[in-house]
């Protein structure tokens, strides 16, 4: 780098930090270098799509959820890996979070400013997507094509924001991204009970104070970018600081969150009025439980009851949003969404003398836990524990479909949080073992001496492989045929039939009957060789990473079978079985075994994968890495049959 260059970033730097310390504005005299490429350091082009020349959120709370905020960012998009920092998006609320201003420039390599987008020029309609019934969030879209590259954009908006339940969090730097100059500013009453968490990150604020105001300062500089490892989660990798305060108001509802156990108070007071169902339904229920002994058959029964008789659909109005419609409106109405469901089945429950506790959790695959020091609202679903004698169940009450007693990856294994007549209360989920996952198949296979074959395959699923197929039953039959082929990995058929069979206590069966016009990978000399199976239990790979920094998210732990029978046809005997297999790792293993039964003509193979920890260290992917090479290449090795003498 050259004494001039460096010289000129100082000088930037200098002036950022004026801006970021005295003024906390959106200020318009930014140095003109970081619209430029250019000037971008070489070491922050490296693994990046994106470099953030200068970030500036300034965030000012006046009171117990109510805030004003201030937006100022310039991103350099380096390819079109990073266009989608061209494109922004803003939740609204007529009533409680409005967008005071809006402006967008797009300017190019050398700075040149290229275009203009204002407020009026965004996308603006309701926050609904295909679950969500009616809801009073509305955004603001709109977003920019990238022509070239490098390509500047720049964002300055305002937000005013009157409900507010923690104080939202900084995310400095994405995947792939490089940070030049990014600043943060909060402002609040020194009173207020503020604090703040830091996760992958260990940067430290200034701290002010003045009138009673408390000012923190945080600011990075020449972050490099790093890559996206796969299989790795952002929350664990990503860096962020989340704020709070002890008071807040929601929608108009004050409450205090300096507790897990005051958060929960709030919840039950605002849960308090529509728990119960009339007089009349709880003695219809009463009745329909009367002959059902313990409480855990009467917590089934009732479930089931529920699954068969009420329907999800997402209603957020007002505060809505996080109070559940009454246990009556559902009884009549027969649909509602996390909330009302959870509080019906509560409702239910409390009909037959049964105590329940609503539930708030982060669902989705391997979210974020919520962490019991730093009390704040990371949550998105509510679901129910029923905390029996005998041992604690929990309900996924928004499921038609879900396995009694069962929550499966969208929920388990994090903390929800309990609300109780003396508060919140965080408790862990369950987790599951591979055994709640399984996948085991027959598959039958008839050779015939042109290479084709016919196959049965039946197949029994549980926990997350049974969502999968219960989840095709809704999809056309070319789609189904389309998803299985992809699903297993299997060979396209000439014919393709796909049967939905069982589905009792937990366990969903399915058949497919396959025709192969060539199912012979090569005819040479007399010989056949054959992949002997129709599809793989394990059909992953991974690249090699060495020095991988973040652990390997699977989606659950699992345990899949296969027995694969094959008749060879007449006329024709074994050449070459495959070898038996038996590989290991630190959290799984893979056995196959092939059996040739000369009296029926028959080869018999069996296979067994299990996955017993969905979690992999780090420091175990390179372990994992080679086993799963091992399992493809096993799964590659060839039957050989030939024409009998």
């Amino acid at each position: 780098m050259s004494t001039q260059y460096f010289n000129k970033l100082l000088v930037i730097a200098a002036v950022l930090c004026f801006f970021t310390l005295k003024s906390y504005s959106q200020d318009k005299t930014i140095p003109k270098d970081l619209y430029i490429a250019s000037t971008i350091p070489d070491s922050l082009k490296e693994d990046a799509n994106s470099v953030v020349r200068y970030s500036m959120e300034d965030d000012s709370f006046t009171g117990p959820g109510k805030a004003e905020e201030r937006f100022h960012t310039i991103i350099t998009i380096l390819n079109e890996k990073g266009n989608d920092e061209a494109e922004k998006v803003l939740h609204y609320n007529k009533k409680y979070s409005m967008v005071n201003s809006f402006e967008m420039r797009i300017y190019g390599a050398d700075g040149t400013l290229i275009k203009k987008y204002h407020k009026s020029d965004m996308y603006d309609r309701l926050a609904v997507d295909n679950e969500t019934m009616a809801t009073d969030d509305r955004l603001l879209a709109i977003g920019h094509t990238i022509a070239t590259y490098p390509t500047t954009v720049e964002y300055i908006y305002d937000l005013d924001v009157r409900s507010l339940m923690d104080l939202g969090s900084w995310a400095y730097q994405g995947y792939e991204q490089s940070v030049q100059n990014a600043y943060y500013h909060i402002s609040i009453n020194s009173d207020a009970g503020f604090r703040y968490m830091n996760r992958n990150t260990n940067i430290k604020p200034q701290k002010t104070t003045a009138d009673k105001i408390d000012s923190y300062s945080w600011k990075v500089t020449n972050l490099k970018a790093f890559k996206h490892e796969i299989g790795s989660k952002g929350w664990r990798v990503l860096p962020m600081i989340y704020f709070a305060a002890s008071d807040f108001e929601f929608y108009g509802v004050p409450g205090s969150i300096s507790t897990w156990q005051n958060y929960g108070k709030w919840q039950q007071k605002l849960n308090a009025d529509v728990c119960t169902l009339s007089p009349e339904r709880v003695e219809e229920i009463k009745k329909m439980t009367a002959d059902i002994k313990t409480d855990k058959e009467k917590v089934k029964f009732l479930y089931e009851y529920m699954q068969k008789n009420v329907r999800y659909v997402s209603i957020q109005l007002g505060i809505g949003g996080w109070k559940p419609f009454p246990a009556t409106f559902v009884d009549q109405k027969k649909y509602g969404d996390c909330k009302a469901l959870s509080n019906y089945m509560s409702a239910l429950l409390r009909a037959v003398d049964i105590p329940s506790c609503y539930a708030i959790i982060n669902a989705g695959a391997n979210m974020q836990p919520a962490d019991p020091s730093f009390p704040f609202d990371p949550f998105n679903h509510i679901i129910l524990c029923v905390p029996l004698k005998s041992d604690t169940t929990w309900l996924e009450c928004t499921s038609q479909t879900q396995t009694f007693g069962k929550l499966g990856s969208f929920t388990e294994n994090r903390y929800a949080l309990l609300v109780t007549d003396e508060g919140g209360k965080l408790v862990r989920t369950p987790r599951s073992k591979d055994t709640d996952n399984q996948f085991n198949s027959e598959v039958q296979i008839t050779l015939d001496a042109d290479g084709g074959a016919k196959a049965k395959v039946k197949i029994l699923s549980t926990g997350d492989y049974r969502d999968d197929y219960l989840g095709l039953m809704y999809l056309k039959t070319d789609e189904q045929k389309s998803k299985l082929i992809t699903m297993l990995n299997m060979k396209q058929p000439s014919v393709f039939t796909f049967t939905p069979s069982t589905d009792k206590d937990g366990v969903k069966e399915v058949d497919i009957d396959l025709e192969y016009d060539k199912f012979c990978d090569i005819a040479a000399g007399g010989k056949q060789f054959y992949k002997p199976r129709v599809f793989d239990l394990w059909q992953s790979t991974f690249p090699v990473e060495e020095k991988r920094k973040s652990d390997y998210y699977f989606e659950v732990p699992m345990l899949k079978t296969c027995v694969t029978t094959i008749d060879l046809p007449a006329g024709f005997e074994i050449d070459a079985l495959p070898a038996d297999q038996s590989l290991k790792f630190t959290y799984g293993t893979y056995d196959v075994k092939y059996v040739y039964d000369a009296a029926k003509n028959q080869v018999v193979s069996t296979t067994k994968f299990n996955l017993k920890n969905h979690v992999i260290p780090a420091a175990k992917y390179t372990e994992m890495q080679v086993y799963m090479d091992a399992i493809a290449k096993a799964q590659n090795k060839k039957l050989v049959i030939r024409r009998k003498a």
